[in-house]
């Protein structure tokens, strides 16, 4: 089958009936390549539109949409315009009964207990969290970290800070004490919340002792806020710690000295007019609503900054409109609220009237039907997935599906990641039937989203992206900076769109080095893609991580799919290592459908995979040395981890490795770095 070759056509009917065929059209637009154009290249016009249609509550409207009078790495949104996040995410759905009876969230935890909340419950139990933390001194400005796992208390207190005009630093649930404290030193954190502990893969994962650490290396954290999750025995210090309980039900959980930022306190800052019971604290459209952090493969973690105008407008935009969210859908992403899609689970649901379902524990414990029996028990519509989870489901087949109704799906969703078209194909045909279009889409958390996606309105191709996100002016550039097609270059953006960072936090210089330094006003993304004389898009790499082979280009995402195209391979990892004739070599690593016994029958595997790629590829491409092992690294939410492999077969320092689930794997790896210049290799 041709890359290209779409697999799955909207008909004019599925088309007419989504959100944003309906919003174009009341644009004035019939043609969508026409209206991409249009938001891409006016980008002050769309945004305009876009509040305006999502019906955004503004305490005051904004006097202009765009300002570029300090740069395009530095845009002025909504200027003159006030609101606040929680208020467009939970607050103004009261007016209408019917919404606030709705369901916000549904959360399960593994050990299949449930708790649910409807638009009414969750704003009330969030004016109860912010009045607590008003109380423990949290006010605008304040910087507040989220160090929890996906419980209902962690959107509520993501809301309550919103609510207070405070920055939330959700951190990734996995991280170990030292990466906490990093992030939360770096911001300058004076509350933490955190919970006792969760469930995971039938154990329990003990999260205070970790935070008890973490806030002691943390001097600027005053107070710790927890959530019993479990209500086992845990470590308490008076002096520091709150129950999160006493703190939401009014009781004295002590007093912190307030260090409001500018603006003052928030009692002085009026209410926001829309019958909340609580004062809430008017945003100007720049100031910020959250801190989020990414990890880079040398120096401290970048704390991007987000806006109450940027990240929740662009999350629910493309949720809304590209993914088709609308009120009564039912989204649940595999995700944690410490990466970027944690957060966007949340806006992007509240922000269009819908539900999120909040996923404790792995999606295939105990079982590897857990996740798609959960489509069938909460009744879900759009489901986020990862291709490494894919890829790793793959292995039961119809084990995973076979006796769940997926007839409620609507969207696969999948970020993180390039596919490879195997996976992606059993995705659609074996699990969706054909009948549920998959929306890969790719961003990031700089992006506040997604650069490229699947829009509903064209047809989709395996492993591909059918558009840029409208309002998104993206293009691919040669080294030289000229676009081109048909061959690989850089992913850029060559106008500001709402939702980019607003920098990185107390740090501009590094901001402006990392997208903006390679040409004037342009966004370099750090991805290698191709664009198709078809109009698809594929992403083939991080243009850090492209292989350099003897002076020509390769990206490892094309390698890696061509590995899993051999029946024998379930994943697969490539790298580039030095290499004294070449420059660069490719190096491999798979995983087996099945284990491998012996040596023998491991060196036939990769046997058969130095002929599979030499004759997809050419002898040029050979890779230097093919690995099979039990398990690749991998994060918690399922993405490989390309640095951490190359570190270790390299015998380099792999950086925090807090994410990581199955160190195991990495410690397999290092025992190979002595055999690097061999042929092949076993684990």
């Amino acid at each position: 089958m041709s890359r290209s070759k779409p697999v799955w056509h909207p008909s004019r009917t599925e088309m007419e009936r989504t959100r944003l065929f309906r919003f174009m059209q009341q644009q004035g637009f019939d043609d969508y390549e026409a209206f991409l154009r249009r938001s891409a290249g006016d980008p002050a016009w769309f945004w305009d539109a876009v509040v305006r249609d999502m019906g955004i509550v503004w305490e005051r409207g904004y006097d202009e949409v765009m300002d570029l009078a300090a740069g395009s790495s530095r845009p002025s949104w909504f200027v003159g315009g006030r609101l606040n996040a929680a208020v467009n995410a939970v607050d103004r759905w009261l007016r209408d009964p019917a919404a606030a009876d709705r369901d916000a969230i549904v959360w399960e935890g593994e050990d299949e207990a449930v708790r649910s909340f409807t638009y009414r419950e969750l704003a009330e139990q969030a004016n109860r969290a912010a009045r607590g933390l008003r109380r423990l001194g949290v006010g605008i400005g304040d910087r507040v970290a989220l160090y929890m796992p996906m419980l209902p208390e962690t959107v509520i207190a993501l809301l309550a800070l919103a609510k207070l005009g405070a920055i939330n630093i959700p951190i990734y649930s996995g991280y170990a004490a030292d990466a906490v404290a990093k992030r939360m030193a770096g911001a300058g954190c004076k509350l933490l919340l955190t919970a006792d502990g969760y469930y995971r893969r039938g154990t329990i994962v003990p999260m205070k002792a970790e935070a008890d650490l973490a806030a002691d290396a943390a001097p600027s954290v005053g107070r710790t806020v927890v959530v019993r999750r479990l209500g086992d025995p845990i470590p308490w210090r008076p002096e520091r710690d709150v129950d999160w309980t006493a703190m939401t039900q009014g009781e004295d959980g002590g007093t912190l000295e307030a260090a409001p930022m500018s603006g003052g306190d928030p009692l002085d800052a009026g209410p926001m007019k829309n019958g909340d019971s609580l004062d809430t604290v008017p945003m100007t459209s720049d100031d910020p609503l959250m801190i989020l952090y990414t990890s880079g493969t040398t120096g401290a973690p970048k704390g991007i900054v987000h806006t109450h105008s940027g990240f929740p407008l662009k999350a629910a935009f493309d949720a809304g409109y590209v993914m088709d969210v609308r009120p009564g859908s039912v989204m649940l992403w595999v995700t944690d609220m410490g990466w970027m899609m944690g957060p966007f689970l949340v806006y992007g649901t509240l922000l269009n009237g819908a539900a999120m379902v909040l996923l404790e524990g792995a999606p295939d414990y105990p079982g590897p039907g857990r996740l798609f029996g959960l489509v069938q028990k909460h009744r879900i519509t759009h489901l986020g997935i990862s291709p490494t989870l894919i890829r790793a489901l793959m292995k039961h087949g119809e084990a995973c599906f076979r006796d769940c109704d997926l007839s409620t799906l609507r969207v696969f969703g999948s970020t993180g990641e390039p596919w490879n078209p195997e996976p992606w194909l059993w995705l659609f045909r074996d699990v969706g039937r054909g009948r549920v279009p998959i929306v890969n889409y790719s961003g990031g958390t700089e992006i506040s989203g997604g650069i490229l996606g699947n829009v509903l309105l064209k047809p989709i191709a395996p492993a591909g992206f059918n558009s840029p996100i409208p309002g998104m002016d993206a293009d691919v550039f040669s080294p030289e900076g000229r676009p081109v097609t048909d061959e690989v270059g850089e992913l850029v953006l060559k106008r500001p769109w709402v939702g980019m960072a607003n920098g990185f936090w107390q740090d501009p210089q590094r901001y402006e080095a990392a997208y903006w330094s390679r040409w004037p006003d342009v966004w370099v993304h750090g991805d290698w893609v191709r664009r198709d004389e078809a109009g698809f898009w594929y992403i083939t790499g991080r243009s850090d991580d492209t292989l350099n082979v003897a002076g020509k280009r390769i990206g490892p995402a094309e390698m890696e799919s061509l590995l899993v195209e051999h029946p024998a391979v379930a994943e697969a990892a490539v790298i580039g290592v030095p290499d004294a004739v070449k420059g660069e070599a490719a190096v491999a690593f798979v995983v087996a459908n099945r284990p491998l016994p012996d040596a023998e029958q491991t060196d036939a595997l990769t046997t058969a995979l130095y002929a599979w790629l030499a004759g997809r590829l050419g002898k040029a491409f050979k890779p230097k040395a093919i690995h099979a092992l039990d398990a690749l690294p991998r994060t918690r939410n399922a993405k490989v981890m390309r640095r951490v492999i190359r570190a270790a077969y390299l015998a380099t320092d792999p950086g925090d490795l807090s994410a990581l689930e199955n160190p195991e794997a990495v410690e397999a790896i290092r025992r190979l770095s002595g055999m690097r210049g061999e042929e092949n290799g076993r684990v």
